[in-house]
Parts: C-alpha cells; sequence; structure tokens
C-alpha cells in the first residue's frame, strides 16, 4: 500500500505547472493590465502545489510511522500470546504430574501399603501437599461430602493460570493498540488520496486557456486541500 505521495510525482507536477506558465506571457512584456492578472492563477498553482508537496511528505511520514508502530505492536502482542500458550502448557504439565503422584499414593492406599503412600507422598510438590492435607483431613474415605480429590479443593492453585492470564490480558492489550495504530496509517493514508487529488487538479488546471475552468478547478483543489488539512490536524501524531 502505498504510504504517501513521491518526490518525484509532486516534482513532476511542479515541473509540468513551471512549462505551462513559461507559454503565458509576461504582464511587463505586454504592458497589458488583463495580462497582470492571469498571473495571478499561476501563482495560486505554485503555492498549492508547494503546499501539497509539504503535506504530503508528512503525510507519508506519519503513515510510515504509524504502520511500524502497528507492527512492532502486534509482534508483542504475538510475542505475548505465545508466552502466555507456554505457562498454560507448562501448568498443563505440572497438572499432570500432580495427578501422576496422586495416583500412585491412592495405589498404595489400595494395597495398605504405607511404604508406598510415604513415598509417594515425598514426590508431592509443596503446593500441592497443602492441598492433599486439606483434602485428607475432611475424611475423603468416609465423608460422602468430601471433595473428589486435592485438585478440587481451594487449596490447589492451578500452576501458571494467573500467570497466563496476564499474559493474555498484556497480549490482548497489545493487539488492539496494534489494530489502533494501523488504523491510524490507513487514515494517513486516506488524507494522501485527497492530497494526491489536489495535485491532480492543479497540475491539470495549468492546461486550461480559459480563466473560469482554471478557477473552479482551483476552488475545487482548495476546497479539498482544507478537508485534507482539517483531517491532519484532528489525527493522532506518530511519536518522533
Amino acid at each position: 500500500m502505498p504510504e504517501g505521495l513521491s518526490s518525484s510525482e509532486v516534482g513532476k507536477a511542479i515541473a509540468e505547472h513551471r512549462e505551462t506558465t513559461k507559454e503565458e506571457a509576461h504582464p511587463a512584456a505586454e504592458g497589458d493590465a488583463e495580462k497582470g492578472r492571469e498571473w495571478v492563477l499561476p501563482v495560486l498553482e505554485a503555492v498549492l502545489l508547494a503546499v501539497v508537496a509539504v503535506l504530503a511528505a508528512w503525510s507519508g511520514f506519519a503513515s510510515a510511522k504509524w504502520g511500524t508502530e502497528s507492527s512492532l505492536t502486534l509482534a508483542k502482542a504475538s510475542a505475548a500470546r505465545t508466552e502466555a500458550n507456554r505457562v498454560s502448557l507448562t501448568g498443563l504439565e505440572t497438572m499432570n504430574f500432580d495427578s501422576t503422584t496422586f495416583n500412585a499414593w491412592f495405589t498404595a492406599y489400595l494395597l495398605d501399603d504405607p511404604a508406598g503412600m510415604a513415598v509417594a507422598e515425598h514426590r508431592f510438590r509443596p503446593s500441592f501437599d497443602v492441598a492433599f492435607k486439606a483434602w485428607y483431613a475432611t475424611h475423603p474415605f468416609t465423608n460422602p461430602d468430601a471433595p473428589k480429590g486435592p485438585t478440587y479443593m481451594p487449596q490447589y492453585v492451578v500452576p501458571g493460570k494467573a500467570t497466563s492470564a496476564a499474559l493474555d490480558a498484556k497480549a490482548t492489550a497489545y493487539y488492539e493498540e496494534g489494530a489502533v495504530d494501523g488504523d491510524n496509517s490507513d487514515n494517513y493514508v486516506r488524507t494522501t488520496v485527497y492530497l494526491a487529488t489536489v495535485l491532480f487538479l492543479v497540475g491539470i488546471s495549468g492546461h486550461f486557456r480559459q480563466r473560469g475552468a482554471r478557477m473552479g478547478l482551483i476552488v475545487v483543489g482548495v476546497g479539498i486541500l482544507t478537508f485534507a488539512v482539517i483531517l491532519l490536524i484532528t489525527a493522532p501524531k506518530p511519536t518522533l
């Protein structure tokens, strides 16, 4: 997607305008007041071209800057999401380890193997051991209302759950910021299209000999340029 008017496009329009004005008679040479008034339009056209050149350069720079910001922020969002998935997978692996050690303890309990139960309990992670002791204190083998297992206890914290959720939230925030930056870039490109329209209108106005036609094109160009300037003023400014 183009990010602004190229310097060659603006330079070509200015060169064509200069060549067109050279063909017009110089007011001092003709000594004619009417001819003198004709030079108002070329000067106005030259001013418009100069303004468009400056604004187009700024709009192109701002669009490129916002586009870069969008790409970097979206990359951060992707990295944060990947890290969240990694932490989540690590948590799932830890939960599987907790289940495996508990199953070993439960099997030893059913076999009435105190030594096996002690070995299994020794393998419990510290945080799981807290949940296990709280669950065992509910007399699960005689209490029908006891929780189904240690992982159902409020003391049991899913490993990495809070970290993964925080990273997911961070990734979402980055993504939303990157989307806004991308919209800002698109808006500057849209403004550049308006400036290109002004460049086209002013560029072809010099090819008309009728004063009314040239004036009409200039008026339309000024109107579009004014709208583009308002958009540039109200648009978010990129960080320099």
